[in-house]
């Protein structure tokens, strides 16, 4: 009998904590291969806490992950060629233009010149970066931070993409540019993670979904396995024990 592939993430019992006070508090996750797995949950839950621990930014005080079978702290060059990360906040060498930036990754991960100038080349000009080539990044809006950010997590063809809030400040063009070019990744066989706030997003998108609330999974599953019958917005809303405005503010009614 062949043995079932290993998925592509496997978080086990995730801890951490800053000053005292857990921000995760025993994440655990099962992403399986070829899914598209949308990460959700309210502002502080852990989120990104957990993403970063997930890919080896940020050492778990217990718990370990890994990517295809491979430890993410155990064996961290290994795990990492396999992996291509957007993270939140991305702090870029912002003098370089962008050309200049991907050149410089691929050559740290000692690929050839040849490949890098090709997917390079390419890279920019699906994500409409083309014409910026001699702009630095400095002087790039926010969205255009975001694409090429993008662009370096996918410069060594990773298996796994694991992008925090990847259409924060992308214009409806490129975000649909995106939303194709991460369809195509998954149909070919890769997987992607996305974290979001936008639930309407990630319920086209996913066909997975996690939600974690206080440091912890409070649901996971097929996007339809989470939302039980209902939208996921509704689902969101009663995992994660929030309330929506239901009148006041008379002051502002006139």
């Amino acid at each position: 009998m062949t043995a079932a592939p290993p998925p592509a993430l496997l978080l086990e019992d995730l801890h951490v904590a800053f000053n005292g006070k857990p921000a995760v508090a025993g994440v655990s996750l099962w992403v399986p291969q070829g899914s598209m797995f949308g990460l959700v949950g309210p502002n502080g839950a852990g989120k990104t806490t957990s993403l970063s621990m997930a890919v080896g930014l940020l050492r778990p005080a217990h718990g370990r992950s890994l990517v295809f079978g491979v430890d993410v702290w155990g064996d961290p060059m290994t795990a990492k060629q396999l992996i291509g990360v957007l993270p939140d906040g991305l702090s870029l060498p912002d003098q370089f233009t962008g050309g200049e930036l991907l050149t410089y990754l691929g050559r740290l991960r000692a690929m050839p010149e040849e490949v890098i100038a090709a997917r390079r080349d390419e890279l920019l000009a699906v994500l409409g970066l083309a014409d910026a080539g001699g702009t630095v990044i400095a002087d790039y809006s926010a969205g255009m931070t975001k694409k090429i950010g993008l662009a370096a997590a996918l410069l060594h063809s990773p298996r796994l993409l694991v992008l925090d809030e990847p259409f924060e400040a992308v214009d409806p063009v490129s975000s649909a540019t995106i939303r194709s070019i991460l369809v195509e990744f998954v149909r070919s066989g890769g997987t992607v993670i996305l974290s979001s706030h936008v639930m309407a997003t990630v319920g086209e998108l996913c066909t997975h979904v996690a939600v974690i609330n206080a440091g912890r999974v409070a649901a996971a599953g097929t996007v339809d396995q989470v939302r039980a019958g209902g939208t996921l917005d509704e689902a969101f809303v009663r995992l994660v024990g929030g309330t929506t405005y239901t009148g006041g503010l008379s002051w502002l009614q006139g």
